[in-house]
């Protein structure tokens, strides 16, 4: 009798669930497309429902089809105008778009970007994301279209004052943005202190990169993964390693650490870590190691740009 009841009613709970955990469960496996589509047939059925509106919205954010999410974000922002984070997505969608299209047809779109922003920050006093987005928005855009330096540090300011980590990073970013890297060097620094996240310490290593400090970039690595123990930076320590062609050893042994732990959870595909293998064996003019590792890469991705661009240098040797 128990056995015929669970089959009774087990139809009747299947088609009464939501798809909403099983979509978001296949967003986090990158799915996308599968996703999509069981939102899609959910939203045919049930029109007026906001979350499913949302879930497809981001269902085509997450494989760039710009123009389809801007549509249900509409769809939100028209049913719920004092929805912040309708508005932020909607503003983020449109921005998206605007890098894809031409600089002529970006220009048409920026307005409705900013206005999207600005409600949402306007709605919510303590909405991060929109104010971060307003913050690197007045940096990127030419003063001739509303680029201004001062209101990004307006919003830089409001971050601070919601957030102490967002707040220096913002101001990274704008000092890094603005090449005054001794002021962005500073706020970073500070972020690390106040926060001393993964993305704060990237960000410190990142701008000694870029300001060709690879030592520098190396010991805060060093410093991140002391404290952190996180196997992403194995592979970060190895990449400036391989790219500036010093403290070989190290790197060597923070790609192999980076193999032997590799998860997905560490966002970088193994076969990167492959390639920068190879780079270190090329610096050691060992071309039998080099090719090696640089067909392990080509195994994995066989189209690997990168990849296939160093195997002809390497068998330049």
């Amino acid at each position: 009798m128990k056995k015929f009841l669970f089959l009774l009613f087990l139809p009747t709970v299947i088609l009464g669930q939501n798809p909403f955990d099983e979509v978001e469960q296949l967003f986090s496996k990158k799915q996308f497309v599968k996703a999509e589509t069981i939102i899609a047939n959910y939203v045919k059925d049930n029109p007026e429902n906001l979350k499913a509106i949302e879930l497809l919205g981001d269902a085509y954010g997450h494989q760039e089809k710009w123009d389809k999410a801007i549509e249900q974000y509409q769809k939100l922002v028209d049913s719920q105008s004092n929805n912040a984070n309708f508005h932020y997505k909607l503003g983020g969608s449109l921005g998206m778009k605007a890098l894809s299209v031409s600089k002529l047809k970006a220009l048409g779109i920026i307005g409705d970007v900013k206005r999207s922003f600005l409600k949402a920050a306007e709605l919510d006093s303590k909405h991060i994301d929109a104010r971060w987005a307003l913050v690197e928005l007045y940096m990127q855009l030419p003063g001739i279209v509303g680029g201004s330096k001062k209101k990004s540090i307006k919003y830089a300011n409001e971050l601070e004052a919601l957030s102490k980590v967002d707040g220096y990073l913002a101001k990274g970013y704008i000092y890094e943005y603005d090449d005054e890297p001794e002021l962005a060097e500073s706020y970073y620094k500070k972020a690390v202190k106040v926060g001393g996240s993964v993305t704060c310490y990237n960000k410190l290593s990142n701008l000694y990169e870029s300001q060709n400090q690879p030592e520098k970039a190396i010991s805060t690595i060093e410093e991140a993964q002391n404290k952190l123990q996180r196997n992403a930076l194995h592979y970060q320590l190895g990449k400036i390693s391989a790219d500036y062609n010093i403290q070989l050893d190290k790197g060597e042994m923070c790609l192999k650490t980076f193999v032997k732990n590799h998860s997905v959870k560490d966002g970088v595909p193994i076969e990167w870590a492959y390639y920068r293998l190879a780079q270190i064996y090329k610096h050691r003019n060992n071309k039998e190691e080099a090719l090696s590792w640089i067909n392990k890469a080509l195994t994995i991705r066989s189209n690997f740009k990168q990849a296939l661009k160093e195997k002809k240098l390497i068998q330049a040797l």
